[in-house]
């Protein structure tokens, strides 16, 4: 297998499918930095910001068919560990436009959730200088948005400030540009467009385009005042479905409220609280768990949030674990009673929503042959961190590499009872004086 790489490589890529498509696919696991489109063969290199971003945009996809514009297309990591001014060829461009500043900013935004309207774009923008013209409109590359600004340094510092960011957690992702206009004419001021020079201009009739040559305004996003109320309640669920690639798993409802778990046909001699967490919290934070004393194959799991626990309960109903298969279903109980025998969660630094709770929610899947372990010590060789998991079941391939810097490694195992038994044993275990991190891995080989 292809050494891993921030470098992207897509096969299968017609002429419909433009890199502002490749862009919205990608875009959730992390910043592309460069894109080159080689049109003669149908592929094209995408640059993420590390390569942590590629690995987990190509975990998702291993188990996901990634489609655009209605066509399959096909991830690897490329050969290129970094796309260099030689392959910048007349095919390709870096996605920091090279055009010649000036004040006013052609904006497209993409994987956009939310509507977007003047109202926000002057709170996204106003704040690195005085906006004095906007103007929205919809193209074949999605919405976008033309932004003149007082002065060319204040779009400059915009520019700077704002490529690549996100106007909402995990979407809404501006693409900046400056444009080659000199001057906007707005007409009207409403939700599309607007004047901030002149207060006086008319609103228009409802259903008509706002500015007639910036765009074809017939799909014009538009939301009343008081939507943004919408945006706090929606946020969270949105955010998580652009973690997933756009949308919820299917199954995930996200509208669960109920928190606790019940874990049932455990293996009372080899499954305890610990183990649980470390499984368990691979799809949220744990407040407590409790086994039944009466029924030691039972345990009770407290998530933090009902989505949490709907996640747990979709990708470990069945899973196999110390011979067992293991039963997840809600609990009628609300929550665990703090009590001697409940083990507390609550404030442990293992749980991993804690920080990057949104990133976290792209591994988020059911039990696979694979682990993914992080944390490690600096100086690991790949036989000691084989070593330390194989007890577990037999190791089919493995892999150390560094991302930033730091070590990570991939473990293969026989099947998937075996990577879940190595998962809940030996995560948070120490290695050489580091507290190791496992996952399960997306990837389908090594």
């Amino acid at each position: 297998m292809t050494e891993p790489s921030k470098v992207i490589h897509v096969r299968n890529v017609g002429l419909e499918i433009a890199e502002a498509d490749l862009l919205q696919l990608i875009h959730p696991f992390g910043t592309v930095t460069k894109i080159v489109m080689l049109r003669a063969k149908n592929q094209a290199l995408l640059q993420m910001n590390d390569m942590a971003s590629a690995v987990s945009a190509l975990q998702y996809y291993s188990t996901v068919q990634p489609s655009v514009r209605g066509r399959n297309v096909y991830l690897q990591f490329s050969s290129h560990q970094e796309l260099t001014t030689a392959d910048q060829s007349t095919q390709g461009r870096k996605t920091d436009q090279d055009s010649q500043p000036n004040r006013i900013l052609l904006v497209t935004v993409h994987h956009m959730i939310y509507p977007i309207t003047v109202e926000v774009l002057h709170q996204v923008f106003s704040p690195h200088g005085f906006v004095e013209k906007i103007v929205t409109f919809q193209k074949t590359a999605g919405f976008q948005a033309l932004i003149q600004y007082q002065s060319r340094q204040s779009a400059l510092q915009a520019r700077t400030s704002l490529q690549g960011r996100n106007i909402y957690d995990g979407c809404c992702q501006l693409d900046i540009q400056f444009s080659n206009l000199n001057e906007l004419q707005v007409n009207y001021n409403n939700d599309r467009s607007r004047d901030f020079t002149n207060p006086s201009l008319p609103t228009e009739q409802r259903g008509r385009s706002s500015q007639v040559g910036y765009g074809d305004g017939g799909s014009i996003y538009a939301i009343q005042p008081g939507s943004r109320v919408a945006f706090a309640q929606m946020g969270n669920i949105a955010a998580i479905a652009a973690a997933f690639g756009g949308g919820l798993p299917p199954g995930i409802t996200g509208t669960n409220d109920r928190c606790t778990i019940l874990a049932t046909n455990l293996n009372p001699e080899k499954v305890d609280e610990d183990k649980l967490f470390n499984l368990f919290s691979l799809y949220g934070n744990i407040v407590r768990i409790k086994i039944l004393k009466n029924k030691p194959d039972h345990a009770l799991v407290q998530m933090g949030e009902g989505l949490q626990a709907e996640l747990a309960a979709h990708f470990l109903r069945g899973a196999m674990l110390f011979g067992n298969k293991m039963e997840v279903n809600f609990s009628k109980y609300p929550n665990i009673t703090p009590a001697p025998d409940a083990h507390e969660y609550a404030n442990s630094s293992l749980n991993r929503f804690h920080n990057n709770a949104i990133k976290n929610y792209r591994y988020c899947c059911a039990p696979t042959k694979m682990i993914h372990l992080s944390s490690l010590p600096p100086e690991i060789a790949e036989d000691e961190v084989v070593a330390h998991v194989e007890e577990h079941g037999r190791v089919v391939n493995s892999k150390l590499y560094e991302v930033n810097g730091k070590k990570q490694a991939l473990v293969q195992f026989e099947n998937e009872e075996q990577a879940t038994e190595a998962l809940v044993c030996k995560h948070a275990t120490t290695l050489d004086r580091s507290v190791i991190r496992i996952s399960f891995s997306q990837l389908q080989s090594i």
